[in-house]
């Protein structure tokens, strides 16, 4: 009896969008927990949070590989539109109240109240969750997202009070996969996730980027976004 060919890659990317919805409804579930939970136990509300992050970046890593096999197939088109940049960032700092609450994390924001730009939102969304949830894994104690126009691009920033980005990843920032060190990096396949998302828009003949750099605000890392 011959078996019907299988195309594995598609059907680990159905796999993978089928377990990501489920992880979305577990993440929602334990927003509820949470509130349940802070009032009656702080052991277990904290416990509930390290679940809440490490089910937020299982989500996030999932939303990458999906991506990543969408524009291995030529299947990731940019679906843009201009969106309130303010509202992006509070989205942002939502999603991850409950870890940057836990860890006892300062987040502020700066950004103004009418800033909008053009791109293509739940890419951008997606890039800057994982950003911010790694930049929340390794601050000490505060962190700033940043927004503004500079030079007519916008750049939205990551600042934290940590030890920084070790050498080899600002040696390598500009890199493609093939060069990156996965195991070594402070966020692995999403710094290439990253690069792909910001490279896919363009404008006037310009393309976005990523920049990371030591020193900001806090004397921390510094992650750049720049889309033209």
């Amino acid at each position: 009896m011959e078996h019907p060919e299988i195309d594995f890659a598609t059907v680990l990317a159905s796999g993978v969008h089928d377990m990501k919805n489920s992880l979305c409804m577990l993440i929602q579930s334990m927003d509820v927990l949470q509130q349940e939970l802070a009032e009656k136990s702080i052991s277990a509300s904290q416990e509930l949070g390290r679940i809440h992050y490490e089910a937020t970046r299982l989500n996030t890593n999932l939303l990458q590989l999906l991506s990543l096999y969408r524009i291995e197939k030529d299947q990731l088109p940019l679906h843009m539109d201009e969106y309130n940049v303010d509202d992006l960032c509070d989205e942002i700092l939502l999603k991850n109240a409950l870890y940057s609450q836990q860890r006892h994390i300062e987040v502020t924001k700066d950004c103004p109240a009418r800033l909008s730009w053009f791109f293509d939102n739940d890419l951008v969304s997606n890039l800057l969750n994982d950003m911010f949830v790694n930049a929340l894994r390794y601050s000490a104690s505060r962190l700033l997202l940043k927004a503004s126009l500079q030079q007519q691009q916008l750049v939205i920033e990551l600042h934290d009070d940590g030890s920084g980005y070790p050498p080899d990843m600002l040696d390598n920032s500009d890199e493609g996969i093939n060069n990156l060190n996965l195991a070594a990096g402070r966020t692995g396949l999403g710094l290439f996730f990253a690069h792909m998302i910001a490279r896919a828009h363009r404008n006037r003949q310009q393309c976005g980027r990523i920049e990371l750099s030591n020193g900001g605000e806090f004397g921390g890392a510094v992650f750049r976004l720049i889309l033209p």
